[in-house]
């Protein structure tokens, strides 16, 4: 195998373990996975059987879907001591949640996307369904991605706006083109808080304020969701002030002692 054949390989790992994970804790099939990872079945077949023989994914023998496995498990706890911020993170996430009544989520950067890290369900008996533990999201879709991409250096958001992020709109509409997208990147600069008004999902609306590591990156975002009718315009400059508040908090817990 050549080097670049090489490379290849691990790129194709790295994503069917990205996809594998986005559905847990319900598994997914062979089919999905590949379609997801725009990869051919028989290539994500073969993949998965080796990474399965690795422990690194692991197939329900009743339902024939894929999860992943416990060598991922214990290389997580590993790696928790440098990476894990939940001990910080979930007390915040539960005053959010309390206090507001709406869903409230903690969600890491990871490159050009987020992944939610962390959520509690508030009060109020209608619920948005759009985030979960463990999904995935381009920075700029939903009010994480939004909250991180707009406090990135200027010249990070550029790339990502003229490489990732000009092609959001074919998978998540047109107000994710760029020049929309910019319009939305500005707002939040000005706000300090990212608002999403229902893009992901009609009805659905969210939330983000960014919360940045010890060198000053947005490298994590909070982030309440719920239905439109909670997000009233005097409402969001309240939840927007209390997003911050926490988000602070959270920030400065964070370069106060161990991650």
């Amino acid at each position: 195998m050549s080097r670049g054949q090489g490379i290849e390989v691990v790129a194709r790992v790295g994503a069917l373990l990205r996809g594998v994970g986005t559905h847990e804790p319900g598994g997914v099939s062979t089919t999905d996975v590949a379609r997801e990872v725009v990869m051919a079945r028989p290539t994500a077949h073969r993949l998965l059987t080796s990474l399965a023989r690795e422990g690194l994914v692991d197939r329900d023998p009743r339902t024939g879907l894929w999860h992943l496995g416990p060598e991922l498990y214990l290389l997580g706890t590993s790696a928790a001591s440098r990476y894990d911020i939940s001990h910080h993170a979930r007390a915040v996430v539960h005053e959010l949640a309390a206090e507001t009544g709406e869903s409230a989520f903690l969600s890491a950067r990871r490159g050009d996307e987020t992944v939610c890290l962390l959520s509690e369900d508030g009060s109020f008996p209608l619920r948005s369904h759009v985030l979960r533990e463990g999904i995935r999201f381009p920075l700029g879709v939903a009010s994480a991605g939004l909250a991180i991409l707009a406090h990135l250096p200027e010249r990070e958001l550029q790339a990502f706006l003229a490489g990732a992020g000009a092609d959001l709109a074919p998978a998540w509409g047109d107000a994710h083109a760029v020049e929309a997208l910019t319009d939305r990147v500005h707002e939040t600069r000005t706000a300090g808080f990212a608002t999403n008004p229902g893009l992901v999902v009609e009805g659905s609306w969210g939330m983000g304020a960014a919360v940045f590591d010890r060198s000053g990156s947005p490298a994590w975002a909070l982030s309440l969701t719920g239905v439109e009718s909670r997000f009233r315009d005097d409402r969001r400059v309240e939840l927007g002030r209390l997003l911050l508040d926490r988000a602070h908090r959270l920030t400065q817990l964070l370069r106060s002692g161990p991650v």
